[in-house]
């Protein structure tokens, strides 16, 4: 039997991925098992080296690693070198390549949810792995005009440099009126309980004709954004399609089968009922 894994921290127990693949992996015939791994940020490495030790199929890596495993790579798909970031981790061998299935998730998100991003004028907020995939997809499908906001300047203006947009901090969005076709959280915190001023600055933001609200998280008891939205009348997204359709592209990478969409999201629709 395989093991495949996720990495991430203490909120790697919270995780839907577990049970998404492993649902798929019996659907499929594989005699597999996926477990998530909460590892301590001193002991990335370690973690990364027992990957190999143990034979690890395949890893998944998200908040709040993908940026720190990329120096540990063998090898970076093209992907995963321009955005600067990995979620999957192939293994042959003892040798990992890293992919990032984030952007090609979210570009298949986009398409499912029908929103055309030709043209289109975005506001990204987050700095990270998750909000650079974003910013490389929304370049990549040619948006108009593209706004990062991140709890530091310094940070958001190294999102844009990388790509292309204009840095913005968290404290701007209650400054101005905000004209923009899509709002796009690619933080970490969907809650109040999980950060209280960033329920605050959602709460504060203006907007002008947003036609679409997209929270990459999902899970959540309560969700701000998604209350923003609904006082707003704005269209909501939350993150599971797009856990799904990234889900489905790193399962080829692991093994080779190219599994309907579909398959994915009943598999996420058993896991939550």
């Amino acid at each position: 039997m395989k093991v495949y894994c996720i990495l991430s921290d203490e909120r790697a127990y919270n995780l839907r991925s577990p049970a998404i693949f492993s649902n798929v992996m019996k659907r499929q015939g594989i005699r597999a098992t996926y477990v998530p791994f909460a590892v301590r940020a001193k002991d990335l490495a370690k973690a990364l080296e027992s990957i190999r030790i143990l034979n690890i199929a395949g890893a998944n890596v998200t908040v709040p690693y993908k940026e720190a495993v990329v120096p540990y790579m063998d090898i970076l798909s093209e992907g995963a070198n321009i955005i600067g970031s990995v979620n999957t981790i192939v293994i042959t061998g003892d040798k990992f390549k890293g992919y990032n299935t984030n952007a090609i998730g979210i570009m298949d998100a986009f398409s499912d949810m029908g929103f055309e991003t030709d043209g289109c004028r975005a506001l990204v907020l987050g700095t990270g792995g998750v909000a650079r995939a974003v910013v490389f997809v929304l370049n990549w499908l040619r948006a108009d005009a593209i706004f990062v906001a991140g709890r530091s300047l310094e940070k958001a203006r190294n999102v844009t440099t990388s790509f292309s947009g204009e840095p913005l901090t968290m404290d701007a969005l209650s400054e101005q009126n905000w004209n923009v076709d899509i709002v796009i959280n690619a933080t970490s915190v969907s809650s109040p309980d999980e950060s209280p001023s960033m329920a605050a600055v959602a709460e504060g933001m203006k907007l002008s004709g947003c036609r679409f609200l997209y929270d990459l998280n999902y899970g959540r008891r309560r969700n701000f954004w998604q209350e923003m939205a609904a006082a707003r009348n704005i269209p909501f997204v939350d993150g599971l399609h797009t856990l799904a359709c990234q889900a489905r592209r790193t399962f080829a990478l692991w093994t080779g089968l190219q599994v309907p969409p579909e398959q994915f999201i009943e598999a996420l629709g058993n896991e939550l009922e």
